[in-house]
């Protein structure tokens, strides 16, 4: 798979400038777990990060900064007091499968076993940016979402 994220863009967040994640890379995942994080894109993850389920079947991999970004965005607010339900079940499903990593010398990290499972990752791994994040797919889910982005695109175009 071809590098189309060679450069890096910033942008302003409270706190200051964050990396805007993009492309796409592939890499391989060895047999411990660890998989290395695209060179352009380490500086951000020199203080670690924090991985997590998705419900579309791969893991987000976060900088410390947009995790906790993300977490006062999901948490924020008179509806995600601890008070209700379903707030708490919004807590739970964000952070309870949440997982801090560190990078290696190699510039790698290592996908806990419980989130390698979750996302079918065994192998080669799709890395994409996704602004603020990056998501680590599976080969062959990364082919069946790239279709599925299709064809709602071709849908969108035929309304």
């Amino acid at each position: 798979m071809g590098r189309n994220g060679a450069l890096t863009l910033t942008y302003e967040r409270k706190g200051g400038p964050s990396v805007y994640f993009y492309g796409t890379f592939e890499h391989a995942m060895d047999d411990r777990g660890r998989i290395a994080v695209p060179a352009v894109y380490r500086r951000a993850f020199s203080e670690g990060g924090v991985v997590r389920p998705s419900v579309e079947g791969c893991v987000e991999l976060y900088a410390p900064d947009a995790f906790q970004a993300e977490v006062e965005r999901r948490l924020s607010g008179d509806d995600q007091s601890t008070r209700t339900q379903s707030a708490r079940r919004s807590r739970r499903g964000f952070l309870a499968e949440a997982f801090p990593v560190e990078l290696d010398r190699q510039g790698r990290i290592l996908l806990p076993p419980p989130i390698r499972a979750a996302a079918a990752i065994d192998g080669r791994a799709v890395i994409i940016g996704c602004g603020d994040y990056l998501e680590l797919w599976d080969a062959v889910r990364w082919q069946q979402e790239q279709a599925a982005i299709a064809a709602a695109e071709s849908e969108e175009l035929a309304r």
